[in-house]
């Protein structure tokens, strides 16, 4: 593939991304995005569309007085409406006055669209797409044009989708981007259709480049756009994450690696920060991380069963298709009731425990694992609870505290004039007794006050201690009101983030549980 033009990629998660539900980005989120995609190597960001809504016009205010040091900012907008001069349509100014070096803007290639959705002449619409490029052109801008609908335009009447890719690479467009705006396509329904639209414009003297953008409804839109860089696809549009509306848009975090390291064609000189940049954008569009993502899944590289650890500890690329560093992720070995001495050996490991295989530690501490799961604990998301069972294995561990009593009660009004949760703790810290009460907003929340209250005079380092994250599993659901309940507790102190659990037929004392081990954790590492 070495001989092949290298694809530019064009990220359009300001844009089609936010589309998706539940994506939302303030102007100082898409500025931060912005200037993460810029140091990434991304070629093209598209950062809206300013005659849509104030917050994208507000976007392209702020970012005139930005630089970008390696990626072309785009403003995104349509061809002017139908009957209306092109430099009297107000949403074409917008795009001017956007002062992008790029504008980017779709028309229709599916004769539906024009006929029944615009309800306008075919005709018509070929002056639109004409009209609107040759303007920006002539503006000095570069013009990327966006065929929306192309690939059902071209089932239903290939001759007519193929005139609209004409009308504008005859108008000056600097890429022409075929678009299967519903996702409904296969990859060699795509391949198809590239080479038409090449010999298209190569029969009218055309060399404008081709590029793809491609949706997820059918789980293909990687899948598409691989097949159209192999069709001679020069620039591929999609969205870190794959956020977008529906399923979503080619996932970039998929794309990016796959079109490094797999068809070898460098298009990113950061690629390892790749893992990181996936995170960041979750972090502001307050989403969780897709652990099962491809190349970036926090399990993208974990192994689990015995035998996949036995061979990955002695060959990596047995169970590994690539360098998991070489995207910014690292390799996860798991500990499970299905876990041998190999996985208890590497995760001690990579704790910093140096344990003999066959040893009687092993043995124990896989023994353990093994009862506790058995009782509804899981250590796969919870290292920081596997690490504490390590130290009390092996007689490594020293207890904070020594817990005596704990109490919770919730009292409210019938009217609710009136309600409040407090929880009381009785301990010891050596041989001074602590015995304090806290209220709380529920009693998980009571608890965490009225422990910390009494570890602070002992551990002040407790106060930068904080709880990202608090979920519930119900393990044996058919038991009813008297199923057992895991807690899973995610801890952090600004820099680092950990996680607990606990296990309990009582969800208080679950929380107790996985409460204390993150505290423990944190402060039994800082000793």
């Amino acid at each position: 593939m070495q001989d092949r033009p290298h694809p530019t990629l064009y990220d359009t998660t300001l844009r089609d991304g936010t589309q998706g539900e539940g994506i939302n980005f303030s102007v100082l989120d898409k500025l931060r995005i912005a200037e993460k995609l810029d140091a990434f190597g991304m070629h093209y960001i598209e950062g809206g569309w300013p005659g849509s809504n104030p917050k994208d016009a507000a976007f392209f205010e702020a970012a005139k007085g930005h630089r970008f040091h390696r990626a072309k900012l785009a403003a995104f907008g349509s061809t002017r409406r139908a009957n209306v001069p092109v430099e009297k349509d107000p949403q074409v100014a917008l795009l001017l006055e956007a002062a992008t070096p790029v504008v980017t803007i779709f028309g229709k290639s599916w004769d539906l669209h024009v006929e029944q959705v615009l309800a306008i002449t075919l005709e018509e619409n070929l002056l639109m797409i004409a009209d609107t490029v040759r303007y920006l052109k002539a503006q000095g801008r570069e013009v990327i044009y966006d065929a929306e609908h192309f690939f059902d335009g071209h089932k239903a009447n290939p001759a007519y989708a193929l005139t609209t890719l004409c009308a504008a690479g005859e108008s000056g467009a600097d890429v022409i981007v075929l678009c299967d705006t519903n996702g409904g396509s296969l990859p060699e329904e795509v391949t198809a259709a590239m080479h038409e639209a090449r010999q298209a414009l190569d029969g009218r003297g055309l060399t404008t480049p081709l590029g793809i953008h491609t949706h997820n409804d059918c789980g293909l839109g990687v899948a598409n756009a691989l097949a159209a860089v192999r069709a001679g696809a020069v620039q591929v549009q999609g969205t870190i994450n794959g956020y977008g509306e529906r399923t979503g848009n080619c996932n970039l975090t998929t794309l990016i690696p796959c079109l490094q390291m797999k068809m070898e064609l460098p298009v990113v000189g950061n690629l390892p920060g790749l893992t990181e940049l996936s995170f960041f954008v979750d972090e502001l569009a307050n989403c969780p991380h897709d652990t099962r993502a491809p190349f970036i899944g926090s399990t993208a590289f974990a192994h689990k069963g015995g035998v996949h650890v036995h061979a990955v500890q002695k060959v990596a690329r047995s169970y590994e298709h690539m360098d998991p560093a070489a995207v910014g992720n690292r390799q996860h070995i798991l500990v499970s009731e299905l876990s041998g001495q190999s996985n208890v050996l590497a995760k001690a490991a990579t704790l910093g425990f140096s344990l003999t295989k066959g040893s009687q530690e092993v043995a124990a501490v896989l023994a353990e694992v093994k009862r506790m799961e058995k009782d509804g604990y899981e250590f796969e998301a919870a290292e920081a609870s596997f690490e504490l069972l390590v130290r009390k294995q092996l007689g490594r561990y020293q207890p904070l505290f020594t817990l005596q009593e704990y109490h919770c009660n919730y009292r409210r009004t019938g009217d609710r004039q009136y309600e409040t949760c407090e929880a009381t703790v009785k301990l010891r810290v050596g041989d001074r007794p602590e015995y304090t009460v806290a209220e709380g907003d529920g009693p998980v929340n009571a608890l965490d006050a009225a422990v910390r209250k009494a570890l602070r005079p002992f551990y002040p380092e407790i106060d930068g201690i904080a709880l990202q994250d608090y979920k519930v599993r119900i393990i044996d659901s058919h038991q009813a009101t008297a199923a057992r309940t895991r807690v899973l507790i995610v801890s952090s102190d600004g820099h680092d983030a950990w996680s607990t659990v606990g296990v309990s037929g009582n969800i208080i004392e679950a929380s107790w549980l996985a409460l204390i081990d993150g505290l423990e954790y944190k402060l039994t590492k800082a000793r």
